[in-house]
């Protein structure tokens, strides 16, 4: 499956069931994330929103049904007969004052070494009951540019881009920041890793660069998120 890049003008999100699981199922899984998580004890099996499906209009309408769900799911993926688990996740294009793009490499100790990416994760559940939006999001999406590139940028700020589909089925809703000054992008993302690796914690990106163009993405060493080429073509104008 190849990633997509869609342009919606219209959203409707609506909370199903979580997939019912078999006795067998349910074993498997916490076994598969046993394993996962004394490979990777940084793992958590904290709460995600997950994708139950979605449906497009063909006129920039999207209708998407999620539910929720925790970290633990995931490890679903590629067992005979269970149910397709997909993520719902946020990411932000964070420009700088000179036109570049700012990409991070996810640490060692992430779900996805080595992989360049925007900063961005999987979107968490609004509070039991309430409804998932765009602000929802917004909160989100603000919260996460401040954990992994140190910039403390308002929620209200970032604009809503494309969607989109990623290489496993999972969804995407993409921002764009303010452009910030590139120096200020370094210092401040320099200072958040010291102050992670002085309390002890890795980083979720042990490095960032700005890129200017498309081929200086394809030059970086290591995988690309599946759907970052398409997102910088479409800032670099490609």
């Amino acid at each position: 499956m190849t990633a997509e890049l869609w342009d919606v003008s219209r959203l409707r999100f609506e909370e199903t069931d979580p997939p019912a699981l078999t006795a067998a199922q349910r074993a498997r899984m916490d076994h598969r994330w046993a394993a996962a998580v004394t490979a990777n004890p940084t793992l958590f099996d904290g709460p995600v929103v997950a994708l139950a499906g979605f449906e497009r209009d063909g006129a920039g309408g999207l209708s998407v049904s999620w539910t929720r769900l925790t970290y633990r799911y995931r490890v679903l993926r590629g067992l005979p007969d269970a149910p397709a688990v997909a993520a719902l996740f946020v990411a932000v294009l964070q420009p700088c004052d000179d036109g570049r793009l700012l990409v991070g490499r996810m640490s060692s100790t992430t779900s996805a070494p080595g992989r360049w990416q925007p900063p961005g994760g999987t979107l968490e559940p609004p509070g039991e009951g309430a409804a998932l939006d765009l602000d929802v999001f917004r909160l989100h999406v603000a919260r996460e540019l401040a954990e992994e590139t140190g910039s403390d940028t308002a929620a209200d700020a970032l604009v809503p881009g494309p969607v989109v589909l990623d290489d496993r089925g999972s969804l995407g809703f993409l921002f764009v920041a303010p452009p910030r000054p590139a120096c200020e992008l370094r210092e401040r993302y320099a200072q958040l890793a010291r102050d992670e690796i002085a309390s002890g914690v890795d980083p979720e990106f042990d490095r960032v660069v700005l890129i200017g163009s498309s081929s200086e993405l394809r030059a970086l060493p290591g995988p690309l998120a599946s759907y970052l080429e398409l997102a910088a073509g479409r800032f670099f104008g490609a």
